[in-house]
């Protein structure tokens, strides 16, 4: 040290340093990123987190390449910002990168600060949210730059089950960039402002000849409604966050731990008399299961995870008694609630992080059965349906299924029903639990019979009567314990309830394996 430094110069030497870092890409370039109607990475994390709470990481980082320019394009930070503090007085890591300092682009140090962040959530288990504005790896830096990215996948990789990861999509994304967020367990992304791509539109029409928008090649109507990459999406920079805030009140902050749970004035004995209505018990006639999912948890508050992605299947989180659940639902008003290869692969994913972070499953069923046709078929339906009985049978939290109407064939296997692990298997008056629809299974039993009788459909009919009676009801299934209890409609959230408080200190016994092998 000069011997002419003093505390003073010293002091003054750091708070210039931090002005630069705090400035990024300087006034300028904030301006235009206002103008675009986003906000910086630092008014970004002052939303997400409690005031006053944050502390930053490495602030005074900085690219060490003095290559192509770069020794006059340095900043403090190196176009990220890293660092923890709380949100909802809960423990929190984060990064977000500032698009405003070379693009937001990935260079060593920037991926460096990145990792080291990581590392530090995983080290003491805290969920870790990111922040993405980026354009991808910093050319100036060569083949360098490539291994702070790929750090970032081995780090989100060994953090997957452990700490609840979750990215913003703030802005931009291509090639190797768009690999860390896909790799997370949640994706939010800004209409009109998030993209995801491996190839831009110019590479493609140069490749290809295929012309197309940013926007439409990886905007978020494709992702939330296409690709199902996107969890949710939001309308601006707030509201992703808001987003962020809500879904980490629903998790634990790791595996080791239970979700919290939440002082609720929803009575736990509280009857749903409505239900009956809203279900009709015509199975011809469809109805909307968000409507029973809204009548039974707490405060009818339901928080929906990809709700515009394989719309046959709902899946969200929502509270009983206070406590975090996870909801699987077959959706009678898409495809008449059939399972296919993308509801296959989004419930499959949402199962596994349930049983992942402590969370109960609660499955509701109106299942006819696998959605058919040739398209299916080669889509790869037998794989991916594989998917779900995988994520169930590995599942170790408790597991309640409840049968409304329709549980037909390999589907209800697919919904978790005994025989899968299910912890309680409960049913409504109206459930049918058979291999087949009533009416395909007499025409195939009686073929014959029918094709003789005298007069044929007064005979089909009256072996359906008689199917029904025998078969198609779940007291026949009760009578074989594959249902272990008949409820009324109007004591679902009761008995929902009443079965959660009865599985709360389900063990969850140790692996005797590295890990299965599910079939991708």
């Amino acid at each position: 040290m000069a011997q002419n430094t003093t505390h003073q110069s010293a002091t003054e030497r750091l708070g210039n340093l931090e002005q630069r870092a705090e400035n990024g890409g300087g006034p300028k370039a904030i301006e235009r990123h206002h103008k675009r109607g986003k906000l910086t990475a630092r008014e970004r994390l002052a939303l997400l987190f409690d005031v006053g709470s944050f502390v930053e990481v490495n602030k005074l980082a900085e690219s060490q390449s003095v290559d192509f320019g770069m020794q006059e394009k340095k900043v403090p930070g190196d176009g990220v910002v890293t660092g923890y503090g709380n949100i909802a007085g809960r423990l929190v890591f984060a990064y977000a990168q500032d698009v405003t300092v070379l693009g937001g682009s990935v260079g060593t140090i920037h991926g460096r600060k990145i990792c080291r962040i990581m590392d530090e959530a995983i080290k003491v288990k805290a969920p870790l949210v990111a922040l993405n504005d980026s354009g991808g790896g910093r050319l100036h830096e060569g083949f360098f730059a490539s291994k702070g990215v790929a750090g970032m996948f081995y780090r989100n990789t060994a953090a997957s089950g452990l700490i609840p990861q979750i990215t913003g999509m703030m802005g931009s994304s291509a090639g190797v960039a768009v690999y860390s967020p896909a790799l997370t367990d949640f994706i939010v992304m800004v209409k009109g402002q998030s993209h995801m791509v491996i190839t831009g539109p110019a590479i493609i029409r140069e490749v290809t000849g295929e012309d197309i928008s940013l926007e439409e090649l990886g905007g978020a109507r494709v992702h939330s409604e296409i690709t199902g990459q996107a969890h949710f999406v939001a309308d601006s920079d707030t509201e992703c966050i808001e987003i962020i805030k809500k879904l980490l009140s629903y998790l634990p902050s790791n595996s080791d731990e239970n979700p919290p749970v939440v002082e609720t004035t929803d009575d736990p004995d509280r009857v749903v008399d409505d239900l009956e209505e809203i279900v009709p018990a015509d199975f011809k006639k469809s109805y909307d299961m968000r409507q029973v999912i809204l009548r039974v948890v707490d405060q009818e508050d339901f928080f929906e995870i990809l709700p515009r992605f394989a719309m046959n299947i709902i899946i969200g989180f929502a509270r009983l008694d206070g406590h975090t659940v996870g909801i699987v639902a077959n959706q009678p008003r898409v495809k008449a609630g059939c399972l296919d290869v993308d509801a296959s692969d989004k419930a499959a994913r949402f199962i596994r992080f349930c049983d992942a972070f402590n969370i109960p499953l609660i499955n509701l069923v109106d299942v006819p059965g696998y959605f058919p046709g040739v398209t299916q078929e080669h889509a790869g339906i037998i794989r991916h349906g594989a998917k779900m009985l995988y994520a169930y049978s590995e599942a170790t939290v408790p597991k309640i299924t409840l049968a409304l109407r329709k549980e037909y064939g390999g589907a209800v296997m697919g919904m978790c029903c005994v025989g899968m692990g299910v912890d309680m298997m409960l049913a409504w008056p109206i459930a049918r639990l058979v291999v087949l629809d009533t009416t395909a299974a007499v025409n195939l039993i009686f073929r014959k019979e029918i094709k003789a009788a005298e007069d044929p459909e007064a005979f089909r009919e009256q072996k359906i009567e008689e199917y029904d009676y025998k078969y198609s009801n779940p007291y026949h299934a009760a009578s074989n314990m594959l249902v272990d209890s008949v409820i009324a409609p109007r004591e679902t959230r009761v008995q929902l309830i009443t079965a959660l408080r009865m599985l709360k200190n389900k063990q969850r016994p140790e692996p005797n394996k590295r890990h299965g092998n599910i079939p991708l």
